[in-house]
C-alpha cells in the first residue's frame, strides 16, 4: 500500500519560491506517475504537474508552465515540485498523488497549504 506523505508548503510573497516535497512509502515506488494538483475553497482539485514514473516525461498545466518544475528521486522514492515565480492566485492547498494502475491517480497525500501573499 503506497503511502504520500508532502512537506515544503508556506506563505511566500509574490515573486518568491518555494519546494515541495513528496515521499512515497510502503516499498519501492513502480507505478505509473506522480503529480500534484492543487484546491482552493470552493472549486474542484486541478491538475498542476505530473511525471512518468519510469520514462520521465513531464506534463504542465498551461497556467505553471515555465514556473514551476517537477522532478524526482527514483532512489528515494520522491517527487519534488520547485516552484518560481509564485503569484496569489497560485495559493492553494497542494496534493501529491499517484497512479498506481491504468485507472488514474488513485492515491493522495494529505496536502500542503501554499499562501502568496500581494
Amino acid at each position: 500500500q503506497v503511502h504520500l506523505t508532502e512537506s515544503g508548503g508556506g506563505l511566500v510573497q509574490a515573486g518568491g519560491s518555494l519546494r515541495l516535497s513528496c515521499a512515497a512509502s510502503g516499498g519501492a515506488f513502480n507505478g505509473y506517475a506522480m503529480g500534484w494538483f492543487r484546491q482552493t475553497p470552493g472549486k474542484e482539485r486541478e491538475f498542476v504537474a505530473s511525471m512518468r514514473w519510469a520514462g520521465g516525461s513531464t506534463y504542465y498545466a498551461d497556467s505553471v508552465k515555465g514556473r514551476f518544475t517537477i522532478s524526482r528521486d527514483r532512489g528515494l522514492n520522491s517527487v519534488y515540485l520547485r516552484m518560481n515565480s509564485l503569484q496569489p492566485e497560485d495559493t492553494a492547498v497542494y496534493y501529491c498523488a499517484a497512479q498506481t494502475n491504468r485507472e488514474g491517480y488513485n492515491v493522495w497525500g494529505q496536502g500542503t497549504q501554499v499562501t502568496v501573499s500581494s
